[in-house]
């Protein structure tokens, strides 16, 4: 056995990567709708693989892959952040603040109460409001303080074992509370998530198993008859008249293929390529003629998904009914909504549903058509394989550079260090790529992998470093800073619902719980709203206020620093 830990301390970046794997492994540990998450499960697994000792790992390499997380989060959240900053969302923004203000006083609270170090009063916050990133802001916070190396090493082996003891229940919590608000306010959450989407333009409500195809983009092939209402008609009156919502892509006439236009007559025999949603094709099917087999035609037809950066200002902070009432049908011919995400959430398409600059709008239809919406809307978003190293590099130097930005509190010097600065940065590239396209930026996919891979290698590398004061840490504070986490994750929130309910007068429960989940950072708690709504009703004020909670927890680590004596 000791020749195994010898090599384990020997190649450290094997035993960080060998980390990362069992972490993430035993991230996929579920228990109802709790999943512990690979980044906690990466810093548990490295914890106990640091009992071997003398496992050292570079704190370079530690913070470049923390600023690379965090500039991400920014360049993330960065649009939404800005796009929700409108006098219509500000109670929703305001109650989003509040509760991390809420969050920081009782952390505070608490460790000065119970006699907490820096440290472990950081990995409490981390933990009981489940933000991963103030690990890495307190701990740039800590290398501010001037300790003498053994010191500042014990407070950051602190801020890992608070986290890890107190985060588990941070995420249960958020979890546990959407049932005691709904029994306690006595509201069907399923019910209330119905009448929400009603409201907003929904459909009717469906049994387990079924769904409703709105977003389902079909194209179909008709032989028209001598019954068919569009006999001797134009294409135009197949839309305008008969208002299908649906488009006559190609006509097929004996050997010849026909584009046609709004004016091109449709005769008998005519096979016609109609596309539109599923749901409208089976109200006019009757209408149109017969439907025969694409496979009996030679007809060359292919369509293709384009998913669209809405930057146009127009269109920003409007419904989907009155964007479609908007725009002339020419331009969107042929066209038809596949998806919305915001931050990476997706969006219920209903009339009622809000659009804000930085939506991704996923759209089908042929090249041509996609062309124009895309020039009406905004701009393409990013392929898999298109980075802008040059936005990159440049937004981690500014970040830097931000960084290095200091002011006293107290008279103790406090700097923003890399960590903030790379936040800042982020932000501001983020939204610099909204508002001009041409600027170049990371594709959604690689700045998602660069945060949980940034993230993770910094954990790992913390829990190594921690070594065996880690364990003496848990054995000595573990009781103590588990019923800690246990106030610091409910406290917040019950006042916070409250505050919200009778003061910001977010009233409608669907609403008011997505709010709630967004402001205290809880992706398991969503994950929950969501499977009990039925719908993504709550996805909407869950994004805006995430992205708020997710900047202010994260500022909080050095102001925990600094104020926790």
């Amino acid at each position: 056995m000791e020749i195994i830990f010898q090599q384990l301390r020997d190649f450290p970046f094997i035993t960080l990567f060998l980390s990362l794997g069992l972490g993430f492994l035993l991230g996929k540990f579920k228990a109802g709708k709790f999943e512990l998450g690979g980044i906690a499960g990466t810093l548990i697994v490295a914890v106990i693989i640091g009992q071997v000792g003398d496992i050292h790992l570079s704190e370079s390499v530690k913070d470049i892959f923390f600023a690379l997380f965090i500039f991400m989060v920014g360049y993330l959240g960065g649009p939404q952040f800005f796009s929700s900053l409108k006098p219509s969302s500000f109670k929703y923004l305001f109650a989003a603040l509040s509760m991390t203000v809420l969050g920081l006083i009782t952390v505070v609270g608490l460790a000065i109460w119970a006699g907490l170090d820096k440290g472990f009063a950081a990995g409490l916050a981390a933990g009981g409001l489940t933000q991963s990133a103030i690990i890495g802001t307190a701990g740039n916070a800590i290398d501010q303080l001037g300790l003498v190396a053994s010191e500042a090493k014990q407070l950051k082996t602190n801020v890992a074992v608070g986290y890890s003891i107190t985060y588990i229940f941070g995420s249960i919590g958020p979890i546990l509370m959407i049932p005691i608000v709904a029994i306690f306010m006595k509201w069907d959450i399923r019910s209330e998530a119905i009448k929400l989407a009603k409201k907003m333009g929904g459909a009717k409500e469906l049994a387990e198993g079924e769904f409703e195809p709105i977003t389902r983009v079909a194209t179909r092939t008709y032989k028209i008859t001598k019954i068919s209402e569009l006999v001797n008609k134009n294409c135009g009156y197949f839309v305008n008249t008969l208002h299908t919502g649906l488009t006559v892509e190609v006509i097929i006439r004996g050997e010849n293929r026909i584009e046609p236009d709004s004016n091109t007559i449709i005769e008998e025999n005519d096979i016609v390529y109609v596309s539109g949603l599923t749901t409208d094709l089976l109200k006019v099917n009757t209408l149109i003629g017969e439907e025969t087999s694409e496979q009996e035609h030679t007809a060359d037809f292919t369509e293709e998904i384009r998913n669209v950066i809405l930057t146009n200002k127009k269109y920003n902070n409007k419904t989907l009914a009155w964007i479609k009432g908007s725009i002339d049908i020419k331009e969107t011919g042929g066209v038809y909504i596949n998806e919305i995400k915001r931050a990476t959430n997706p969006l219920a398409i209903l009339d009622g549903t809000i659009i804000y600059k930085g939506d991704e709008i996923s759209f089908i239809g042929r090249k041509k058509d996609l062309d124009r919406i895309e020039k009406l809307i905004g701009y393409k978003a990013p392929s898999l394989n298109a980075t802008e190293f040059v936005t990159l590099g440049l937004g981690m130097v500014l970040g830097y550079l931000i960084g290095e930005i200091s002011f006293e509190i107290n008279s103790t010097p406090i700097a923003l260090g890399s960590g903030l600065g790379c936040l800042i940065s982020g932000l501001i590239v983020g939204y610099l790529r909204m508002q001009h396209p041409k600027l170049g930026g990371v594709n959604t996919g690689a700045a998602n992998f660069l945060q949980t891979f940034g993230l993770a290698v910094f954990v790992g590398i913390v829990g190594l470093n921690a070594g065996a004061p880690a364990l003496d840490a848990i054995k000595e504070h573990g009781v103590t800073l588990l019923l800690l986490g246990v106030v610091v994750t409910m406290i917040p929130m019950t006042v916070q619902f409250v505050l919200n309910y009778y003061f910001f007068k977010i009233k409608n429960p669907i609403e008011a719980l997505g709010v709630l989940m967004g402001s205290k950072s809880a992706n398991p708690g969503m994950a929950a709203l969501l499977d009990s709504a039925g719908n993504a009703t709550p996805t909407p004020t869950f994004t805006m206020t995430y992205a708020v909670a997710n900047i202010f927890l994260t500022l909080w680590g050095p102001i925990i620093i600094t104020l926790v004596p």
